[in-house]
């Protein structure tokens, strides 16, 4: 890249912003599937932030080098400009629309202002078209890093709420698990349990698994996992939801779970509880 093509770029830039802001609004927002006018409000702001960002980091470096220091409030700005555009709901298309939309205003300026010089137009258009090109791919990257941010975020809060840890009766608490049992989701269901132990005391946690499709070697390993974690802070555990296939797997898996009270369903669960804390339940028949 040479000094003048770098001159010529600067000072088309620089000379026609507003011109240059117009075009780009009028093609970007053109390609917009939704339009409403808070977001056309926020897009011209960031457009009319965004050209001057481009003309200083042109004349200062004097380099297309994206990835050079001069560059580094160009990139800053499209990684918030990404970021908004994830949050917003935007399409990785309408978030690259952004900096693809700029490049044919520049490239019309550019024809205007050397169309005497035909070799110097091709170069200069050529170097503007890869280092925009190269701002675009900036952008979708970010893009993907924030809606990657975004997913892992929501699958959190999916396993939390998944895994909810309710208090049946006084030093009785019950863990009832639903879907598949993975590494992940067992470091949720301890904490969870661990923390609920903690704050109220319990001395039994009753983990159901009724909700649980299969049972294979893994999943049970999480389990006896859990329990022995709950026993470490000092409640015992009962697993309910014990079906005839989940008993038959778990004996051909050779699974021990000896040590570990089970039974088929959360009733009979509670009621072993109940009795280990030292309550019962009463039916009380209604006076006729």
């Amino acid at each position: 890249m040479s000094m003048a093509s770098t001159g010529h770029l600067a000072t088309v830039i620089s000379a026609n912003q507003e011109s240059l802001l117009a075009g780009w609004l009028d093609g970007m927002l053109s390609r917009l599937v939704r339009r409403d006018k808070a977001a056309e409000g926020e897009i011209r702001q960031q457009a009319a932030r965004f050209i001057p960002l481009v003309v200083k980091a042109v004349q200062q470096g004097q380099t297309y080098d994206f990835a050079a220091p001069a560059w580094a409030e160009v990139r800053q700005a499209l990684a918030e400009i990404s970021a908004s555009r994830v949050r917003q709901g935007f399409s990785p298309t309408e978030t690259a629309t952004f900096i693809f939309s700029l490049k044919e205003p520049v490239f019309a300026l550019l024809r205007q202002q050397l169309s005497g010089d035909p070799a110097t137009l091709a170069a200069e258009v050529s170097d503007t078209g890869a280092l925009f090109d190269r701002m675009g791919l900036f952008t979708v990257e970010e893009y993907q890093k924030g809606r990657e941010s975004v997913i892992m975020r929501q699958q959190q809060e999916l396993l939390e709420l998944s895994t909810p840890v309710v208090q049946l009766w006084k030093d009785v608490l019950a863990l009832p698990l639903i879907g598949t049992l993975d590494s992940a989701r067992t470091q949720v269901v301890m904490e969870n349990l661990l923390q609920k132990i903690i704050e109220t005391g319990a001395s039994i946690a009753i983990i159901d698994i009724t909700g649980v499709p299969t049972v294979d070697t893994l999943v049970a390993q999480h389990l006896l996992k859990t329990v022995a974690a709950a026993r470490l802070m000092g409640a015992d555990c009962i697993i309910s939801g014990i079906r005839p296939q989940i008993a038959q797997t778990i004996v051909h898996l050779g699974v021990n779970l000896e040590d570990v009270i089970t039974k088929a369903t959360l009733a009979d669960a509670f009621l072993v509880a109940l009795k280990r804390v030292g309550a019962s339940v009463v039916r009380v028949d209604a006076a006729n």
